[in-house]
């Protein structure tokens, strides 16, 4: 069925990692190739799976103390671009960029750290932007990716791969992304509303 894809390569970049290790070691168990940055990457690799670096694909390391790990054309075209779709897929050719068929992640705990009473300078530096950017390119393209846009998502997905294995319906796929904006909407709403209570 052509709209059965399969999940081949998932980037991993979340904030927590409790809860991730069932699911990356299913992942790893049906051939699945993990890409991550930073702490994530570190992680996966201690949980004795392969993994590659974001960094050693994009040949960026991650700059700005942080701030831009994820955000480049070799991460969000592998994302982004449709397959089947043939003027896509020559660009992918052509700029060496390989498909990424799930992303999972776990955005910065931006109203934990509001609740907490942190420094401005603190609460600003967890606005999420590469995850949220990530979460809404792969919603976008539910049709080719998978997206778990946080922890909670994490069993809906495991058990889809107990039930057969690493692939996705279309259905399924487009019920993540309704998830996946859902949790984007939310995240954005908070930091309006942080914004507009502290306006002096």
């Amino acid at each position: 069925m052509a709209e059965t894809k399969e999940i081949k390569t998932a980037l991993v970049s979340v904030f927590h990692k409790d809860g991730l290790e069932e699911l990356l070691a299913k992942l790893n168990a049906a051939g699945v190739k993990f890409l991550s940055t930073g702490g994530t990457h570190k992680f996966i690799e201690s949980l004795g799976f392969p993994c590659k670096k974001v960094e050693d694909v994009t040949t960026y390391p991650s700059i700005l103390g942080g701030r831009v790990k994820t955000l480049h054309p070799k991460v969000f075209g592998g994302i982004l671009g449709r397959r089947g779709l043939p003027e896509d897929e020559a660009e992918m050719k052509k700029y060496d960029i390989e498909p990424i068929d799930l992303v999972i992640v776990d955005l910065y705990p931006f109203e934990q750290t509001v609740a907490s009473g942190a420094a401005e300078d603190e609460i600003i530096e967890k606005i999420d932007i590469g995850g949220i950017s990530l979460i809404r390119a792969a919603a976008k393209n539910f049709n080719d990716v998978v997206i778990i846009p946080s922890k909670a998502e994490y069993k809906p997905l495991l058990d889809i791969l107990n039930e057969q294995g690493a692939k996705t319906t279309k259905e399924q796929r487009r019920h993540m992304a309704e998830r996946a904006f859902a949790v984007s909407s939310h995240y954005d709403t908070a930091i309006h509303s942080y914004f507009a209570s502290s306006e002096k």
